[in-house]
């Protein structure tokens, strides 16, 4: 799919790989809504992104906020043109506790923010999205969707969620002009705990022995997939392997994961 001219939602356009996302996609020449719960983050990637400024319309909103969702359609259609590609960034982890542990504000927040805002758009644009040329649909799961980490059981579930809403939806599109792709991604170098509202001073410890991708290399990666109409990308090596490896033995993928990350549960 040629990006060049088109229309794009991002969601968590305002940090991280949303961010880097909107760079590549206007380097691309594409016009970009981009959407955060953060306005200074939406500034910064605006600033950041530069190129033409016609084509950056940054609008805060809360994605869990159904109302105000069923009305970016229109709203985006008479600033930008009418959407050809939405891409589900935006999300959140949990706090890194056991699941008896979780409280249900945050058990809500998980699900309602990787699970059912992504759910909802896809829902209020597909009937934009049918009547395109070609237009796509991305969903941005994780590792954690094949790879069960400690302490982020529920986070894991809602990516798996999303994967796999991704894949019966893409079997119910398979005879329209809608590409849907799942992203997976390993280790990104971005804000994700921070941006959850989660303290984490030993993560920042252990994060440094982490190979970690860069949000920008994620960003490519997901754009060029776009362009050649991937149905799913890992990103990182990690994601690769661990992939490969839950697959084929996945009692050992999950020693290994819970090994190296048992120590943050609080």
């Amino acid at each position: 799919m040629k990006l060049h001219g088109t229309t794009v939602l991002v969601t968590g356009a305002g940090a991280g790989m949303g961010r880097a996302i909107c760079v590549e996609l206007i380097k691309k020449g594409a016009k970009v809504a981009a959407v955060d719960i953060k306005k200074d983050g939406l500034v910064e990637t605006g600033k950041v992104a530069s190129g033409n400024k016609q084509n950056y319309l940054p609008i805060v909103l809360d994605i869990t906020n159904s109302s105000k969702v069923a009305a970016l359609p229109n709203l985006i259609s008479k600033q930008l043109g009418s959407v050809d590609v939405v891409i589900n960034n935006a999300g959140i982890i949990q706090p890194f506790v056991r699941l008896e542990d979780l409280k249900h504000e945050s058990i809500d927040k998980v699900m309602d923010v990787n699970l059912f805002a992504p759910l909802n758009l896809i829902r209020v644009f597909l009937p934009t999205l049918k009547v395109k040329k070609r237009a796509f649909i991305v969903n941005t799961s994780s590792m954690g969707a094949y790879t069960p980490v400690p302490g982020q059981s529920l986070y894991g579930a809602s990516k798996a969620a999303l994967a796999q809403l991704s894949a019966g939806l893409a079997s119910e599109l398979a005879n329209t002009n809608v590409r849907v792709m799942v992203v997976f991604p390993g280790a990104v170098s971005t804000d994700i705990a921070k941006n959850s509202g989660i303290k984490m001073p030993k993560m920042d410890i252990d994060a440094s022995k982490i190979k970690m991708s860069s949000a920008d290399k994620a960003a490519a990666m997901i754009v060029a997939g776009i362009e050649k109409d991937k149905k799913r990308i890992y990103i990182g090596q990690d994601a690769k392997i661990m992939n490969l490896l839950s697959r084929i033995n996945p009692n050992w993928a999950a020693y290994l994961i819970n090994k190296q990350m048992k120590d943050l549960l609080k």
